[in-house]
């Protein structure tokens, strides 16, 4: 069985060593190769003949060059200097050619250009960043079709109660639409990777929620901090409780309030967490995987009005 193994291992190997390039997989170079899979991404995306996309990750151009048919203008954003000069070679003497933008380098360190549409088989291990990087972006994008690892994509649809509901999730689905589409097998890209993909659907939401998100986060993360913790327990623990203090504080010099003038200041400090968890209507030892984003935004939406000033 190794033997078997082994010989199909280094007969991939030669194909691919003929055709020229030898991917890394280090950095998470795996080409899709099925075409049946490159148009339904395509027919997800809805493309309009006056549309920008923005395509992150392009490798050889095997959907790019199906984008460049349907769209204004593809941007293509490629950080191995070999896959660049392969996708030029596929598009030179051709119409395309003056439709297609090639950024080279990292995209998590690129300034993102205007776009209607990003299409995207993302290196895996970029998958957060990028995923928060396109959702905070402006102007507006109309969304996104994007390919994930299985079980992140599961992560960014689910839903309160799911065992995958995590902090990705609550913070995806405040700036955003989440629709998983597909799955797509090991077996349609060159090389195999080792786990199973999908494919999500991202749509952000226009106008977005009024919050700030770095605060938002800093909740949610205190939340989510451990698993099976109520939202109770979570926010009376010690170090929470002095971090809200500390950051109470900060928020009384900023804005120039006199704590001692201040009927807010009356209360102690437990008082206030009661509020806050009483005013999200929301049984307060339920566990917190099982409160929905809008109980958060609630006690969050009210803190924003001015009715709770601890955090």
């Amino acid at each position: 069985m190794p033997k078997v193994k082994a010989e199909k291992k280094s007969r991939q190997h030669q194909e691919i060593k003929n055709q020229g390039i030898v991917f890394n997989t280090g950095i998470g170079q795996h080409i899709l190769k099925n075409p049946l899979v490159v148009n339904g991404i395509i027919e997800k995306a809805a493309l309009r003949p006056t549309d920008v996309v923005l395509e992150v990750g392009p490798g050889t151009g095997n959907m790019t060059v199906k984008l460049l048919e349907k769209a204004k203008k593809v941007v293509a954003c490629e950080l191995d200097t070999r896959l660049v000069a392969e996708l030029q070679k596929r598009v030179q003497c051709t119409p395309m050619q003056a439709k297609l933008q090639i950024l080279i380098g990292d995209v998590l360190k690129t300034d993102l250009p205007f776009f209607d549409v990003c299409v995207a088989n993302l290196p895996y291990q970029i998958s957060s960043p990028f995923v928060f990087k396109l959702l905070l972006h402006r102007p507006f994008f109309r969304c996104a079709v994007l390919m994930f690892q299985r079980e992140f994509a599961m992560r960014l649809v689910a839903k309160p109660g799911d065992k995958l509901y995590c902090r990705l999730s609550i913070n995806t689905q405040l700036l955003a639409q989440v629709d998983h589409l597909m799955k797509v097998g090991k077996n349609n890209f060159r090389p195999p990777p080792k786990v199973e993909s999908s494919v999500v659907r991202i749509e952000p939401k226009n106008p977005p929620p009024p919050v700030n998100f770095q605060e938002w986060d800093g909740l949610v993360r205190i939340a989510f901090v451990r698993k099976n913790k109520t939202l109770n327990a979570a926010f009376k623990s010690t170090a929470v409780e002095q971090l809200l203090e500390k950051n109470y504080r900060i928020h009384c010099s900023v804005h120039s309030v006199v704590r001692g003038l201040t009927r807010r200041s009356s209360f102690p400090r437990s008082g206030w967490l009661d509020l806050c968890l009483i005013s999200t209507g929301r049984p307060r030892r339920l566990q917190h995987q099982q409160e929905d984003r809008k109980c958060f935004a609630g006690g969050w939406l009210q803190r924003e009005e001015g009715q709770i000033n601890g955090y």
